[in-house]
């Protein structure tokens, strides 16, 4: 019944997630002709050098041809990262006087396959050869603009690696350092102190205006800065079949069971025509009458609908199962036949060889010392059946050996030949030794799995046309009537839920559940779109969006809706930090505690590496302070993570002191290898970019 299988491959959505390297600035003659359209100029600038709309257009357009699948959104989106980064990095190598010579060029243009693997630049011994490289272009003036192009991006990556060598180069760590981080590691302090919960205050005591949370932010700008947002609520109306459209197909799909009769113009009679139960042509019957055409497959009973699996799966040759539910189809099947070992299991465990495809090779080895490893492990594995697991474990060079060599079910022909054929030749229980492109594998079958094949009659249940015109009408409605009046109020009269806001950016193309809505998200930053407007949007396979802007955002901070989740958590404490500060009084912890209602505990071994509290959390707060105080001596009230401390500094334990701390240089110095990859981010953040892509069509 592989039927049953495309049915539930059609309703499967396939996500590609296409990857872009920031900085690869080899990006090849791609760029030709673009898709945007615009009378403006520029398509935004960097530290006041601007990008050229019609450059930006070709760029893009190119890239949208060559991603396979790209839309030209996620191209302008690609594009500009792009041009920012080369535009901000091009600016710092002038400021160094960063120059690159032939040689070097020579060198980068080689490292591209496209040129050093070419065969025209290759001489005899198959190396690359810059004088034919030369005479090549020499000889060819109409390729000139392409080596123009290749040299203005090699350039560019050669300055791009002597200025990442040079920031690797800056970031060192000194002596001084290597001995603070020993110090962080092995001073240790112990110390009592007392603990007011911000958990003890319930967080309905203290509330957050937004007011509070934009004040917030404004004081952490850097880290909540961000472009002019728009947020949309809308209303779905799925374009749906009705109770009537899903009766009615499924009325059809019973008519089909039986014969019907029909006049024939060309004899003047009725003819009785069969049904699927009594039809003598059963497939051409399915593919008169199905949705989806008739396929030979015999499928394992596992993978039927499970509702109906066993009953479909138990049918005898000819019989009829249903109407039943498979997805969004009604369906009738009819069983063509039963077919043994369809599917097989089986285990094996793969010895590889120099030269085979063995994923997880353990050591070096011919190819007769494998076969005479595999041999030897076979004689095991029939001397003790029960050890082929352990063996797998402890011998296969495969993925599969942390399941006990077990590949699960499998059906013909989807490993190699030989493998294929051992396994489908042969029963259950059979162990015995193949080669494959990957090396010898001892097989086990361990099951094999029966099939049946069904002929079978599925009929979509979708909106009829009738029903899409009522979605319409309601649809429409609800843009005309929230025009105005109040969007919440006109849909909870028609009997429809209005989806919290979404808040969209400019260049996104995500619009909450419904995926890529890109004509929505454009639409709320088009001219003379205001707070209040509403507009129909009709959405393929799903129905119509009726979306209302609710806010526009131009502050440069993150939306309040977005952000309350992170920030409200942090003022509740700072509010409940307060509260429980006014009621530590005393001049002891044990005065202290009894303020609170809390006890005195201890902290022993805690290090400015180790700030975990136990049965509580990390409070490098508490655990700084602790260090700070003199022995004996209270701290004042310390906002913590999770709550509101008071210490006293029980004794410090110092370290001894080490003639060298070079294991702990070394120990900075690889935790701060990755530094050089922060350049990009920081130079964006400093830098005065204007994007004006939303002004452009496309």
């Amino acid at each position: 019944m592989a039927v049953l299988q495309k049915i539930r491959q059609r309703s499967l959505l396939l996500i590609l997630v296409i990857g872009f390297c920031l900085l690869a600035f080899i990006i090849g003659d791609i760029f030709n002709s673009g898709g945007f359209s615009s009378t403006s100029k520029d398509v935004g600038s960097i530290d006041g050098k601007d990008i050229s709309f019609e450059d930006f257009r070709v760029k893009v357009s190119n890239v949208e041809k060559s991603g396979q699948g790209i839309t030209s959104t996620e191209a302008a989106n690609r594009v500009w990262e792009q041009e920012v980064s080369i535009a901000l990095l091009t600016s710092e190598f002038d400021k160094l006087g960063l120059r690159v010579g032939e040689k070097h060029l020579l060198e980068v243009l080689k490292a591209d396959q496209n040129i050093g693997g070419n065969p025209l630049f290759l001489n005899a011994a198959g190396v690359f050869d810059v004088v034919k490289f030369k005479e090549y272009f020499k000889a060819n003036p109409a390729q000139a603009q392409f080596l123009k192009d290749r040299e203005k991006d090699a350039d560019l990556n050669a300055k791009y690696q002597m200025y990442n060598t040079l920031i690797k180069a800056s970031v060192y760590t000194t002596e001084s350092e290597g001995k603070l981080k020993y110090e962080m590691e092995a001073n240790k302090v112990n110390f009592a102190y007392v603990a007011g919960l911000y958990s003890t205050i319930k967080d309905s005591e203290v509330k957050i205006t937004d007011a509070e949370i934009v004040e917030f932010m404004k004081k952490n700008e850097k880290k909540y800065k961000a472009d002019e947002s728009r947020e949309v609520e809308y209303v779905l109306i799925e374009d749906k079949a009705s109770a009537e459209d899903e009766s009615e197909v499924k009325t059809k799909i019973n008519s089909l069971l039986t014969g019907s009769v029909v006049y024939n113009q060309a004899t003047g009679k009725n003819d009785t025509l069969p049904g699927f139960r009594t039809t003598t042509n059963t497939i051409d019957f399915v593919n008169s009458n199905s949705d989806v055409p008739y396929d030979s497959t015999y499928i394992a009973k596992k993978d039927l609908p499970a509702v109906d699996a066993d009953k479909l799966f138990n049918l005898a040759p000819g019989v009829v199962y249903g109407p039943y539910m498979f997805g969004k189809y009604y369906c009738i099947s009819k069983s063509m036949g039963m077919k043994s070992g369809v599917n097989t299991k089986a285990s094996h465990i793969v010895i590889g060889y120099e030269g085979s495809q063995a994923q997880n090779q353990k050591e070096k080895r011919t190819k007769e010392q494998a076969k005479a490893k595999a041999e030897s492990i076979l004689a095991q594995v029939n001397a003790n059946p029960d050890s082929f697991m352990m063996l797998a474990f402890t011998n296969s060079e495969d993925q599969s050996a942390q399941q006990g060599g077990d590949l699960g079910y499998f059906g013909p022909n989807q490993l190699p030949k030989p493998f294929n054929d051992f396994v489908f030749n042969n029963g259950i229980g059979k162990v015995g030794l193949v080669e494959t492109d990957f090396g010898f594998h001892i097989v086990k079958i361990t099951d094999k799995q029966d099939g049946i094949r069904l002929a079978t009659v599925a009929q979509k249940i979708e909106a009829s046309e009738a029903t899409s015109d009522k979605i319409f009408t309601q649809a429409t409605k609800l843009e005309m009537d929230a025009a105005d009046k109040d969007f919440n109020k006109v849909a909870k009269d028609m009997g429809l839920k209005v989806t919290p806001a979404v808040s969209v950016k400019g260049m996104d193309e995500n619009f909450g559940t419904l995926g890529n809505q890109r004509t929505i998200v454009r639409w709320a930053f088009e001219d003379g779109v205001k707070v209040g407007s509403v507009k129909r949007f009709e959405v393929a396979n799903v129905g119509h969006v009726i979306a209302k802007l609710k806010s526009i955002d131009d502050s440069g901070l993150v939306a309040v809706s977005v952000v309350r989740p992170y920030v409200e958590p942090i003022l509740k404490n700072k509010k409940k930090a307060e509260l429980i500060k006014a009621k530590m009084s005393g001049s002891s912890l044990e005065a202290i505690a009894k303020a609170v209602g809390g006890t005195v505990q201890q902290a022993t071994g805690l290090t400015m590496e180790n700030t975990m509290l136990p049965g509580v959390g990390q409070e490098p707060k508490v655990v700084g302070n602790a260090f700070a105080l003199a022995a004996n001596k209270l701290s004042a009230p310390i906002e913590g993570n999770t709550g509101v401390y008071v210490v006293k500094n029980t004794s410090t334990v110092k370290a001894p002191a080490l003639k060298s701390h070079a294991a702990y240089v070394t120990k900075l110095k690889a935790q701060s290898a990755s530094d050089a990859s922060r350049v990009i981010p920081a130079l964006k953040a400093n830098a005065k970019i204007e994007d004006n892509r939303i002004d452009f069509n496309y």
